[in-house]
């Protein structure tokens, strides 16, 4: 599938004439970024330091790559891999479910000591740090009455956020369930990306819904959960849906 057809969310995204916009990849990480200023090296070399830090790390404990648990904490791990630990283990699942909000985080930080305000995705998992109210719209695949109809509205004062999706029925993620959707927001990217993949795991049918999100209440630091099978939608936390 041609990219602009598989990620054909980034060209939806309608940008103010004071936004850039810019793609930075390296091997299986491709951001899209929106920013005040034009960061494209900078983008870049903050990728590569992360990636250095996992492929390193991967290739001393090649379970971190390959494990769908939660592994034991590990002080000599790298920060990032360190964190990615935590957030997993705090989700229930293995430390690469949070690899796109880990990552997308860890870019915004070291991008934002440069611009204001920016936006980045990765994957289809955002990490926002902005100070405007935003509106995140949610695609559930073709199957559902409810995919690209609405959206999730923060004000500003919401932001820095993490707003992470799962699916058991589009692209390419692993998941062991068959839910359309399930977006996760935390001030914590890593942690909402893990989250929205355990939720995920749950949710094999409209029946399971209501179970996930009793989980998801359980799960320290998430602030808000949307799951959607089909035409069946359950909502838990402090979330604000618009229609588009």
């Amino acid at each position: 599938m041609p990219e602009k057809e598989e990620r054909f969310y980034r060209y939806q995204h309608q940008s103010k004439a004071d936004w850039l916009t810019f793609q930075t990849r390296y091997r299986e990480t491709d951001l899209w970024i929106r920013s005040r200023k034009d960061l494209r090296q900078e983008a870049l070399t903050a990728v590569l330091r992360y990636r250095r830090q996992l492929e390193q790390y991967i290739a001393a404990s090649p379970q971190f790559l390959t494990s769908l648990a939660p592994l034991p904490e590990d002080s000599l791990a790298p920060p990032l891999a360190r964190w990615m630990i935590e957030a997993s283990r705090t989700a229930g699942v293995g430390p690469m479910a949070s690899v796109a909000g880990a990552v997308a985080q860890s870019v915004a930080r070291d991008l934002k000591l440069l611009t204001p305000a920016l936006i980045i995705e990765n994957g289809g998992d955002c990490y926002l740090d902005i100070q405007e109210e935003m509106t995140v719209g949610i695609y559930a695949g073709p199957d559902s009455p409810f995919s690209g109809r609405m959206a999730l509205r923060f004000p500003a004062e919401r932001f820095p956020l993490g707003v992470c999706t799962s699916s058991g029925t589009v692209g390419h993620s692993l998941s062991f369930g068959k839910a359309d959707a399930v977006t996760v927001v935390s001030k914590d990217a890593a942690l909402a990306d893990a989250a929205a993949t355990a939720l995920g795991n749950m949710v094999q049918n409209p029946g399971h819904i209501k179970k996930a999100l009793a989980r998801a209440a359980q799960i320290p630091d998430i602030e808000g959960v949307l799951i959607i099978v089909k035409d069946k939608m359950g909502l838990w936390g402090d979330l604000e849906i618009i229609p588009l």
